[in-house]
């Protein structure tokens, strides 16, 4: 999959600018002979012909101070229009990038129907990232091209168009070093690395410098490259700074795990990082003082963390010790077996069987969120 996006990305761009029946400017001559208006108000005429609110159209007058009359944003309002483009849609546009309006959209937009993208796809690019109306096409077409050949889905690139971070990373600077230095520094495979890339864009688009720092974290950590955690472990490095992380230790080293224990830990699972401190606390607390587990079981299971505390692990905690009370049940495995099962099955081995009996298991697991029927 990679290499054929990188060798696709590598082959010359066709010219951009071939004839297409879809597009017309001939309809849109007479908002182009539209003459300047004497002491033409930008804020008046964005609420008049936009629809924006006062405050919207005092802001986005603030980038067009140069706008002496309505011809280009009149033809710009026009021209989207007639593509689809609904007035929700054109109200998101000037308020994230009022400089737009001012451009010439339709070669821009014939540009990237050339590339394969269908007008309904442009509609939903262009209002999720109304800037890439000022980004230069021949920039903008072989990133666009590339990110979607490697997700396979626009819906995911569209919504990942909507971050603002997403399209700021070039392809030849950050993404390509990246995606090598993965592949022939990291022995990460292709599909590792495209399921990084798919799920965790924002981790790729940094700076590979930065990358490479992120790195020598991870191996002072003594994760090997080859494990199947390393890329779990760099990812949620990747979110969180040294500071936080050593907030992290700290706190759990104040609810009695060792240095050893916290390290043995995160290298088991690493994301068990991305968990809140409050969210921390309570569980160890749960787990030691409810549960009976030591800080050395929680240190070995550190997976146990990861789980919800009110969603999950109390509800099932609460029905086995219902059980146990009833006599219906001495399971000798520990919670985490029980805690691992999927909701459906956790029904319908501990409550569907006992729920006449025990009329409380159903109330436990009454919730809306629920999908499986009690």
């Amino acid at each position: 999959m990679l290499p054929f996006v990188i060798r696709r990305y590598s082959r010359s761009i066709p010219p951009y600018f071939r004839p297409s029946n879809l597009l017309s400017s001939s309809s849109f001559s007479a908002a182009s002979a539209v003459p300047p208006l004497d002491r033409f108000s930008v804020v008046e005429y964005l609420v008049d012909s936009w629809g924006l609110s006062a405050a919207e159209a005092s802001k986005a007058s603030l980038s067009l101070s140069g706008l002496k009359s309505s011809k280009k944003p009149d033809y710009f309002l026009n021209f989207l229009k007639s593509q689809g483009f609904t007035d929700s849609h054109i109200k998101r546009i000037i308020n994230i990038s009022p400089a737009s309006i001012c451009i010439k959209v339709e070669p821009k937009f014939r540009s990237l129907l050339d590339a394969g993208f269908s007008q309904s796809d442009l509609v939903e690019i262009i209002t999720s990232y109304p800037r890439i109306l000022c980004h230069n096409m021949r920039s903008v077409v072989p990133r666009l091209e590339f990110w979607d050949r490697l997700f396979g889905s626009r819906e995911l690139l569209v919504k990942r168009l909507k971050q603002k971070w997403f399209f700021g990373g070039s392809v030849e600077k950050r993404i390509l070093p990246n995606l090598k230095f993965f592949m022939d520094v990291c022995g990460m495979s292709e599909e590792k690395a495209y399921q990084a890339m798919r799920n965790h864009p924002d981790f790729l688009v940094q700076n590979p410098d930065s990358l490479q720092i992120l790195v020598r974290r991870a191996d002072e950590l003594g994760v090997a490259r080859q494990s199947s955690m390393y890329p779990h472990l760099l990812i949620t490095l990747y979110g969180i700074s040294k500071e936080k992380f050593e907030a992290k230790h700290k706190l759990f080293t104040s609810l009695g795990w060792s240095e050893s224990d916290f390290f043995t830990a995160v290298r088991k699972t690493p994301t068990l990082l991305n968990i809140s401190q409050p969210e921390i606390r309570r569980k160890i607390e749960f787990f030691v003082k409810e549960v009976g587990y030591s800080p050395s079981f929680i240190t070995q299971h550190p997976l146990i963390l990861l789980y919800s505390l009110d969603k999950r692990v109390v509800p099932r905690f609460q029905a086995l010790e219902l059980l146990k009370s009833a006599n219906l049940w001495t399971g000798k495995m520990s919670l985490l077996s029980y805690i691992c099962l999927s909701d459906k099955k956790f029904i319908e081995k501990f409550v569907l069987p006992y729920k006449e009996k025990v009329p409380k298991l159903v109330d436990i697991f009454r919730r809306p969120s629920r999908e499986v029927s009690v």
